[in-house]
């Protein structure tokens, strides 16, 4: 029986040198595959030395700029006057937001290891709000 296009199943492994197809010169040659939970810490690695913004900036500033909306016509009835935002304003409440949502993940981690996983579930990132208290954890 011929082998599937893509040059068959498997794991990948082997110990030796692919076949001779795929070692071809001029040829892509099979990429590679990495073992689960490699690239998942890898990626924790670069995230945890980084320091820079991880929520894009356009889609965080819509949103923003919609809730001060939805408040202010709430509040204030102004109608279609709209509100005009330092991008200095913007930036301070996205790295409020995500320092908190970092501590937040942080906390719920602890929970699911405390209940003997290792994966973060809805009831975790309760748990670990209505620990928090009212104000979650902003003094």
């Amino acid at each position: 029986m011929p082998a599937p296009p893509g040059g068959g199943g498997g794991d990948g492994g082997g110990g030796g040198p692919g076949p001779a197809a795929a070692a071809a010169p001029g040829g892509p040659g099979k990429k590679r595959r990495f073992r689960p939970g490699t690239v998942a810490l890898r990626e924790i690695r670069k995230y945890q030395r980084s320091t820079d913004l991880l929520i894009r900036k356009l889609p965080f500033s819509r949103v923003v700029r919609e809730i001060a909306m939805d408040m202010t016509t709430d509040m204030n009835h102004y109608g279609d006057v709209g509100l005009r935002w330092q991008s200095s304003a913007i930036l301070a409440l996205q790295e409020a937001t995500e320092a908190f949502l970092v501590h937040l993940f942080e906390d719920a981690n602890l929970c699911a290891i405390h209940a003997k996983r290792v994966t973060i579930m809805q009831k975790d990132i309760q748990l670990a709000r209505r620990i928090r208290g009212p104000w979650g954890g902003v003094a």
